[in-house]
């Protein structure tokens, strides 16, 4: 029977993902991995001089900085975020209906950037990366938004759209980049850093 290689590197280390996102969920689970879900809540502020990327592993990081006194020889820690940036301002998770719509209408007929970070954290180790996806979306309607935020209430996503729903499908034309890095998680990245850690 075959093994899978990252599960087979990893089958000492206990895995905790600290992420309460779905997304993050099914793309460990479908890279394989055994591993249990813990949040600690943290206030997702960051220094306003902090460029994008360095936002997006700033975030990373405060997001692991709750468990860093209570991890174990064999604990590998992952967390991860994820910011959409239209023009040099980051857009957030929208706080009402209001917000997301206002969100979708700036993207509409534009290109963002996606940008996902991920930090590895062990007793003694980190490694932090991040990945960038250009995404490019097609001219929405306020029908197609209206429809798309009734339906769908992307009010825990960033930019508020999920590539993987409706709103990827009928509304991005193209991505130059992961699929993955803007579903929340580049996966790439992860298999290669994991293999290593």
């Amino acid at each position: 029977m075959e093994v899978n290689p990252l599960k087979n590197r990893l089958k000492d280390k206990n895995i905790i993902l600290a992420s309460g996102s779905p997304r993050r969920k099914q793309i460990l689970e479908e890279l394989g991995l055994s591993f249990s879900v813990e949040i600690r809540k943290v206030i997702e502020t960051y220094p306003s001089h902090l460029t994008p990327p360095e936002v997006a592993i700033y975030l990373a990081n405060l997001k692991a900085e709750p468990f860093k006194k209570d991890l174990g020889e064999n604990d590998i820690l992952i967390t991860g975020d994820t910011i959409v940036c239209l023009e040099n301002k980051i857009l957030g998770k929208p706080k009402d209906r209001e917000e997301a719509f206002e969100m979708l209408s700036r993207l509409s007929g534009k290109e963002h950037q996606v940008i996902s970070s991920v930090c590895l954290k062990s007793k003694d180790k980190l490694f932090e990366f991040k990945d960038i996806t250009l995404v490019h979306f097609n001219k929405l309607s306020k029908f197609e938004i209206d429809y798309y935020l009734d339906y769908y209430q992307p009010y825990d996503k960033a930019g508020a759209y999920g590539i993987q729903e409706w709103i990827g499908q009928i509304g991005i034309k193209k991505i130059e980049g992961s699929f993955y890095t803007v579903m929340g998680m580049p996966t790439h990245l992860l298999y290669e850093n994991l293999m290593k850690f």
